[in-house]
C-alpha cells in the first residue's frame, strides 16, 4: 500500500537526556520525509544537548555524553531542520505526549517559531492503543510480523512507526481511511492548546486546564479571580510553550477586562 498524501508526511523519533520536556534535551533524532509520490528522504543527526545524558535515559537508547561531545549543538541546526520540515504533516509513535512537545521547546529555545499547530498531527501510539494496548516492538512483532532489531535506536523506531501506519491501514479498512487528515484526528485523543497538555480546548474551543487545583476549569474564568494562578505558572517548571500560551490567554482576558 501506498499512503494517500496530498503533500509530504514526515515521520520522526528522538532519543533525549531524559523524560522532562521542560529540562531535558535532544541527543538524537531521524526523520522520514514520505513525498506524495512514495519517494522517501531520511535524516539522522545525533545532537550536543549542553547537559549529561540521565543514566536512565543512557540505559534505554546507549547515547553517552562522549558519543555526543563533538555533535553539533540543536540551535545550530535550528533553522535548517525547521526548513526541512515546512510543509510536511507529521507523524510519530507517542510523539503527541512527548516528541513533539520536546522538539517544540527546542526550537523555541533556538529562537525558531515552528508551529506545530499549522500541521496534522498524527500518533500511531494512539491508533495502536485504540485497536490492540500494545507497545511499540509488541506493535510492530502484531503488525508486521517482524521483531524489532536495534530498538530505542531513533531511526529504527522512526522506520518501524512508518512502517506500522501502513501495516494499520491494511489491516482497519473499515475504520481507518488512507487520508491523513482522518488519521490525525483518529490519533489525537484530546484538543490540547499546548504541547505538553497542560491546557485543552472543550467543544466550544474554551481553554481549560488539564491538570492540578483547577483542572476542569476555564482558564479564563480561573484568571479572573485568582490573577496569582498566572505567575504561578510562569515561574514554574512548565514549558516554552505552556507559558508562551499561558500569557496569550492572560493578555486576552486583560484586553477583555479593558486593562491591555
Amino acid at each position: 500500500m501506498q499512503l494517500n498524501l496530498t503533500r509530504p508526511l514526515l515521520f520522526f523519533d528522538i532519543e533525549s537526556t531524559g523524560l522532562n520536556i521542560a529540562t531535558d534535551r535532544i541527543v538524537e533524532i531521524s526523520a522520514v520525509k514520505v513525498h506524495p509520490g512514495g519517494e522517501k528522504e531520511i535524516k539522522t543527526r545525533r545532537i550536543n544537548p549542553t547537559i549529561p545524558i540521565s543514566p536512565e535515559a543512557k540505559a534505554v537508547h546507549g547515547i553517552s555524553d562522549e558519543d555526543v561531545k563533538d555533535c553539533p549543538k540543536f540551535k545550530e541546526i535550528a533553522k535548517s531542520l525547521a526548513k526541512w520540515m515546512e510543509g510536511c504533516d507529521i507523524a510519530g509513535y507517542n510523539s503527541l505526549k512527548f516528541d513533539i512537545p520536546l522538539l517544540a521547546e527546542e526550537f523555541l529555545r533556538a529562537g525558531v517559531d515552528f508551529d506545530f499547530r499549522k500541521h496534522l498531527l498524527i500518533d500511531v501510539q494512539n491508533i495502536f492503543h485504540k485497536m490492540e494496548q500494545r507497545t511499540l516492538s509488541a506493535a510492530y512483532r502484531f503488525y508486521c510480523d517482524k521483531e524489532l532489531e536495534n530498538a530505542h535506536t531513533a531511526e529504527a523506531d522512526t522506520l518501524a512507526t512508518y512502517e506500522i501506519l501502513m501495516a494499520q491501514l491494511d489491516r482497519y479498512p473499515d475504520t481507518l481511511k488512507n487520508d491523513v487528515e482522518m488519521l490525525s484526528r483518529f490519533s489525537n485523543k484530546n484538543r490540547f492548546a499546548d504541547y505538553a497538555g497542560r491546557i485543552v480546548l472543550n467543544e466550544n474551543n474554551e481553554a481549560i486546564f488539564n491538570f492540578g487545583k483547577h483542572k476542569g476549569k476555564k482558564v479564563l474564568d480561573v484568571l479572573a479571580v485568582e490573577p496569582s494562578y498566572y505567575s504561578w505558572m510562569q515561574n514554574g517548571d512548565f514549558t516554552l510553550d505552556t507559558k508562551r500560551v499561558m500569557t496569550n490567554l492572560y493578555l486576552q482576558l486583560r484586553n477583555k477586562q479593558g486593562k491591555g
